[in-house]
């Protein structure tokens, strides 16, 4: 059996945006974008204006997929998605921290082991 940590990442990035994404996108004034509609008119290219920038990651917020523009991306490395997640594994393995278990909680849990331990051996 094999096992991807990379591809574990990238899984996580997509389960994260997929939950992001079904609690719903704000409907208001500033989501609407009325005032760019008028700014830009209708029919005009909207992704360079500002208000899509500032609301480009209401629906998810990736944490490995590039949202650049193709020649941004390409000077940028033009890093796959396989490197990037590769990247954010070693990063996480260098540096993430456990947090330990609090003792009282770790007690708990021990107690319940041992009356499951002491259930199977029929004592």
């Amino acid at each position: 059996m094999t096992f991807s940590l990379e591809q574990l990442v990238i899984d996580n990035d997509m389960i994260t945006m997929t939950k992001k994404a079904m609690e719903g996108i704000p409907v208001n004034e500033e989501t609407l974008a009325v005032e760019s509609i008028d700014q830009v008119g209708i029919g005009n290219n909207f992704l360079a204006h500002k208000s899509t920038r500032d609301n480009i990651d209401l629906p998810s917020s990736p944490m490995l997929i590039d949202r650049l523009m193709y020649g941004d991306w390409k000077a940028a490395g033009a890093k796959d998605i396989a490197t990037v997640a590769h990247e954010k594994v070693v990063d996480i393995m260098k540096n993430h921290v456990v947090e330990p278990i609090d003792a009282d909680l770790l007690k708990d849990m021990k107690a319940v082991v041992d009356r499951a331990d002491k259930a199977f051996r029929g004592n």
